[in-house]
């Protein structure tokens, strides 16, 4: 019979194996040190092609200040308010240079000692979803203005 630390480490490892989202971990200097199979699919890169890179290759170029102003924020204080309960809807870049949109959730992770050791995520990619509501706000604004 599976004894219960046994069936947790069987989920962890389904969920770290997940092809539907991205899981992915940064250290403090925002370096990727974990890449599953659902971050292949969503952004392109390899794992050995993401693994020791920034998150750079993932965020636009429009949004890096205001991405590593957040990842500082959360570093020094701990906190974040997209942390457990709440996703955050953002552009990312994919490895072909495409700009897709993903909800993420930030996983603030802590060593042995309390300390943090880096930030993981959760995130879906949205695009689909994005797309037909900004047409669908774009058509009630027309009816609108009619």
């Amino acid at each position: 019979m599976t004894q219960p630390s046994d069936f947790t480490e069987l989920l962890t490892r389904k969920v770290l194996e997940t092809r539907a989202d991205a899981i992915l971990a940064a250290d403090l200097d925002g370096i990727i040190r974990f890449w599953n199979p659902g971050a292949v699919r969503i952004f392109g890169f390899t794992e050995h092609q993401a693994l020791g890179q920034s998150l750079d290759i993932i965020v636009p170029e429009k949004q890096r200040a205001r991405h590593w102003e957040g990842w500082e924020g959360v570093i020094q204080t701990g906190r974040s308010r997209y942390a457990a309960d709440e996703r955050l809807a953002v552009p990312a870049m994919t490895s072909d240079g495409r700009r897709i949109s993903v909800e993420f959730t930030i996983l603030i992770l802590h060593d042995q000692y309390g300390e943090i050791a880096g930030i993981g995520a959760i995130m879906r990619d949205v695009t689909t979803r994005f797309n037909e509501l900004r047409e669908l706000r774009m058509k009630s604004a027309g009816l609108r203005s009619v």
